[in-house]
């Protein structure tokens, strides 16, 4: 049986290529980052213009449904504590 392994000390990558992929690499990296960052500037951008195109600002909108939520559960209570007497 022959041994087929080959000795560590004959594993000579070239220099160049390993070189050459980082530095690709690090500049995918940092393209990637700035892309991420314009599309996430873009749809900040569109977002606050969208919110300030309503006529009534989300906290006040939030509000309303708060004080609705609040009138319901006041009514549901009044009717539960009405059923039982």
């Amino acid at each position: 049986m022959a041994n087929s392994a080959i000795p560590f000390s004959e594993f000579h990558p070239s220099r160049r290529a390993l070189t050459l992929g980082a530095a690709l690499t690090g500049a995918g990296t940092l393209l990637t980052a700035v892309g991420a960052t314009v599309v996430v500037v873009a749809l900040a951008t569109a977002g606050r213009s969208w919110l300030n195109s309503w006529d009534t600002p989300p906290s006040e909108l939030a509000a309303r449904q708060f004080r609705r939520a609040q009138m319901a559960a006041q009514a549901g209570r009044s009717a539960w504590l009405s059923d039982l007497n």
